[in-house]
């Protein structure tokens, strides 16, 4: 049997496979972030579909940390409910689901928030509104914002958290110095830069307790000049552990990065797949903790390599099984041939319409049929 699908346990939490369904923004919940039926739809085929993990699209922690239409929340107590559903119908389908949490910093939504973005730095440039500096009582409600909804999480019935450090979203934004230009202890140096972070972590573990795993996707670089090297990014790994983090999902780039970009186009050839595997290599040789690799994963063959080589734990996909919720069912039954995406990122485009993310090829081919 391939190690790709062994039984594996993160923490206490027993995965039936090496297969997780990493977070995207699907557009489908509620104007108040609320969770639909479409919603819950989506995550008991995805648990059907045999991913062995499924996290959640970023939900926002707090109001003005939203960063797009329809994106799930869990800022406040009348949502836990909703999400409570969408982990039973997960459980019913023998699945796991760890809720990401999010705040989008800099990069939040002024339109759906009424708000001025709050960041690291008021940087300007990388947003249409420039982002005021936070205080250090920004700070600490950000920080309690992000235990709360940890607690929500669990009462929810997750099976854990997935703290969101990457993509240039807040958290991302305090670890990178192009967007961290403080002059307090919050900035300066990675020790600094990495502070907010680890006081997350540390209230998010306080709040959920030892035996509820609490994972974290990190930033391997930015792909920014001045952005966050991966040389720092393998230090804040080795302080997350260090700190308590379960497990950690290796990605890179931000919404400001080009065509380094988190969810990069084109992917037609093995070779121009797992482009985050230099970073996983450097992150190997640092961290023992189980690692999550995302980035552009799309054969069989390349999945089965990275896991036999070491190179990481887990294989994170997510743009896949946009298209195949079914994915993981097809190869274990011995249908080995790629994902059907195409990589082309027309999925997108439905979310922002407020239609909900789909597969557009998928679409029109069912169409002609």
């Amino acid at each position: 049997m391939s190690k790709l699908f062994e039984s594996t346990e993160i923490n206490g939490l027993k995965l039936s496979n090496r297969f997780v369904r990493s977070a995207t923004w699907e557009g489908m919940a509620g104007d108040d972030g609320s969770v639909t039926p479409a919603l819950v739809d989506l995550m008991a085929r995805l648990a059907e579909g045999g991913a062995g993990l499924i996290i959640s699209s970023h939900a926002y922690i707090k109001p003005e940390g939203q960063a797009g239409p329809r994106q799930l929340g869990v800022y406040q107590e009348a949502l836990v409910a909703g999400l409570g559903q969408m982990t039973r119908a997960v459980h019913e389908q023998g699945g796991r689901m760890v809720l990401q949490l999010a705040h989008a910093g800099g990069f939040a939504n002024s339109k759906l928030t009424g708000q001025t973005p709050l960041a690291p730095s008021a940087v300007e440039g990388f947003s249409k509104i420039p982002p005021k500096e936070m205080t250090p009582e920004d700070i600490r409600e950000v920080t309690e914002a992000f235990s709360l909804a940890a607690r929500r999480a669990k009462a929810a019935g997750f099976d854990g958290v997935q703290i969101h450090a990457a993509h240039g979203y807040l958290l991302s934004q305090f670890l990178s110095p192009l967007y961290n230009k403080r002059l307090d202890e919050y900035g300066g140096t990675v020790e600094n830069r990495y502070r907010v972070l680890g006081q997350v972590l540390k209230k998010v573990r306080a709040t959920v307790g030892d035996d509820f795993p609490v994972l974290i996707k990190l930033n391997s670089q930015d792909f920014l000049e001045g952005g966050l090297s991966l040389e720092d990014s393998v230090k804040i790994g080795g302080w997350l552990q260090e700190d308590g983090i379960d497990a950690i999902e290796l990605s890179g780039g931000t919404l400001k990065s080009g065509t380094l970009s988190p969810s990069r186009s084109g992917i037609t050839a093995e070779e121009q797949e797992a482009y985050f595997t230099e970073g996983a290599q450097a992150f190997k040789k640092k961290v023992t903790v189980p690692l999550l690799l995302v980035g552009g994963i799309r054969s069989w063959p390349v999945a089965e390599r990275i896991i036999d080589q070491g190179t990481a734990d887990y294989i994170s996909m997510s743009r896949p099984f946009i298209r195949e919720p079914g994915l993981i069912r097809r190869w274990q039954s011995g249908d080995l041939r790629p994902a059907f995406c195409l990589s082309d990122n027309q999925c997108f485009g439905p979310a922002m319409a407020g239609e909900g993310i789909y597969c557009v090829v998928e679409k029109k081919e069912r169409q002609k049929g």
